[in-house]
This record gives structure tokens, sequence and C-alpha cells, in this order.
């Protein structure tokens, strides 16, 4: 019996009924030799860790573009604190804690740069839409390593494309991540916005900390709890009525005082005009795109907008920001 083998014995003997176990996967799109080592979920993840995608979200905006200081988060952290969460829950709830990794790890690998600000503009311009979600599932499944893909399971898949608030995930694992996404992007980003002075911890409504917590760590305390509570030995992943109406509460509070119309949004207009007009140039000249996406057009049929898309949704905010300089900024010039 090979070490998978004995992996997948002992998710049999140890998970939940309700669990997603490795052996009864529904697969990959293209069949491949199994590892002896690793079952398919946590080679799922180790895939996701190493593509170019995942490392490029240290240079991608989570809510403040361009911050003055080391301790705000970018796309990259908040990724690691969903996985973190999301671990904790699946754990307690003996869930299979390589599927919650990994659909955790992939589910904002299609992020633009400028976080949302870029993600609306792209969905402005770009025919049939742009939705950061489908995206992700996009770059694991066409736009990397070359146009092969990762060729991940079907269920890393179907949580990522479903991990955001209207999503509707097939598996418990998909559900804690989505929850646990919501979970971590408010209380993060109320520690941010704290931290750059856009709003203070007085702001917060009481009702809403009275029920969750006064700080970020009883905040996070409290909605993990819960979940684990409300979701144990149940074929569901959810919170308490008077726990998930703070958090969505607090998730209102933050776009009424900090996701539109605050200091910390200033800067969005000019983010959305480099991306439309990195978007123009391109359209206009396929010639520079890297070979990559020439060969999307060429060789898969992709459209001329999606695969200009595709490479402005995968460029982190400094390199949008470079690209947008060479092509509009003359260079001094000289003889020497």
């Amino acid at each position: 019996m090979t070490i998978r083998e004995q992996l997948e014995k002992r998710e049999h003997d140890i998970l939940s009924p309700y669990a997603a176990r490795s052996d009864e996967s529904l697969g990959r799109d293209c069949e491949e030799e199994q590892c002896d080592i690793r079952p398919v979920y946590q080679r799922d993840r180790d895939r996701i860790l190493h593509c170019k995608a995942f490392r490029r979200m240290k240079g991608k905006t989570q809510v403040f573009l361009a911050p003055e200081g080391d301790h705000y988060r970018t796309r990259m952290t908040h990724t690691l604190e969903v996985s973190q969460n999301a671990r904790t829950v699946a754990k307690a709830l003996r869930l299979n804690e390589d599927l919650t990794e990994a659909i955790a790890l992939g589910h904002d690998l299609g992020h633009t740069p400028f976080g949302h600000a870029g993600e609306r503009e792209l969905n402005q311009i770009c025919p049939g839409g742009f939705r950061h979600q489908e995206q992700s599932v996009r770059v694991v499944e066409y736009l990397e390593k070359d146009g092969r893909g990762l060729n991940l399971t079907k269920e890393v898949r179907d949580g990522i494309r479903n991990h955001s608030t209207a999503g509707c995930p097939s598996t418990l694992e998909g559900k804690i991540v989505r929850l646990c996404d919501k979970i971590a992007y408010v209380n993060s980003d109320i520690d941010d916005a704290i931290r750059g002075r856009v709003i203070r911890e007085e702001e917060i409504p009481h009702e809403y900390k009275e029920v969750l917590g006064y700080t970020m760590r009883e905040r996070l305390n409290t909605l993990i709890h819960d979940m684990i509570s409300n979701s144990m030995d149940r074929n569901d992943i959810i919170l308490s009525e008077t726990t998930g109406e703070a958090l969505n509460g607090l998730r209102t509070f933050m776009f009424e005082h900090v996701y539109v119309n605050s200091i910390a949004k200033t800067e969005e207009g000019k983010a959305r005009y480099v991306i439309r007009q990195l978007y123009d140039h391109y359209i206009e000249y396929l010639n520079e795109l890297p070979e990559e996406y020439i060969k999307l057009i060429e060789v898969k049929g992709v459209s001329r907008e999606r695969a200009v898309c595709d490479f402005i949704a995968g460029m982190t905010d400094h390199y949008a920001v470079m690209k947008y300089e060479s092509l509009t900024i003359p260079r001094m010039w000289s003889v020497l």
C-alpha cells in the first residue's frame, strides 16, 4: 500500500460523513497517474502554491492602493488569512483540510491589479464582463503553465468559482472558504482602515461589537467559534442568526465608510484610467502582448478582448503602472 493509499484510508477512518474524500473525487479533466505520496487535493494545493499567479498576489491591492507602510494587507496576505481560518474550521469539523486549503489558496488567483477598482473597470470594458472568481478558474484551467493549466480536480475548481457571497459551493469545504473569505476581509479591512486612520474603532456601531467583540481578535474568535458550533455534525456551514446579522452589518458599515467614497478610495479613478488605457493600447497593438497570450488567440481561438483582459488581470499593481508609464511617458534621449 502506498503512502497515498494509507492517507486515503485514514480519511475514511477519521473524517466526518459529510467530508469530501480524496479517493472519491470527481477527478480532473485530463486523467493522469496518481502520486504515490499525496492524495489529489493535497497535490492540487501544492500546484496552486507553486504557480506564478500565486506569487503575483503579493503585489496586488487588497483595499488600499499603494499604501505607505509595510503592514497593510495585500491579496496574498488576505489569502493566507482565509486559508488559516478555513483550515481551523475544517479541522474542528473533521472535514478535508487539503481540499479546504487548496480552494482557499486559489480563490483570488484571478484578481486584477488595484483590487476591486480594477475588476470593475475590466467588467465594464471586456465583452462578456469580468468576475474575479471566474478569472481565478481561467488561471488554473487555461493560463498557468503556458496555457496548459494546472489540471485541478473538479471540487477545487468548484470551490474557487463559488467562493463569493452569491456562490453555492458543492462541498462543505468550499462553503467554509466562502464564509471565511467574508470573515477575513471584513475584519482585516477594519484593521487596515483603522491603521490608515480612515475610521476609528469607536465609529464601529456598538450593536455589532456587542455581539462580535470589541477588538479584531475578539471578533475573529467569536465568528470562528460560532461557525464551528453551528455547523458541527451538519451537512451545512452556517453562522447563528444573531452572529450572521452582525457580520452582515459590519460589512454594510465597511461599504458605507471605507469601500466607497472614503479617503482610501481617492486614487481609484486613476487606477481605473490606467486599466482602460492599457486595454485600449493592447487591443490596437496585439503584437506587443507576451507570446503566451498571442497563442491563446491563434491556437486556442480566444478572442483578442479576452486575451488582453487575461494579460491585464494578471498584472501586479507595480507592473501595471510601469507598463502604463512606458507606453505614455517619453524617455529622456541622449547620444551617450
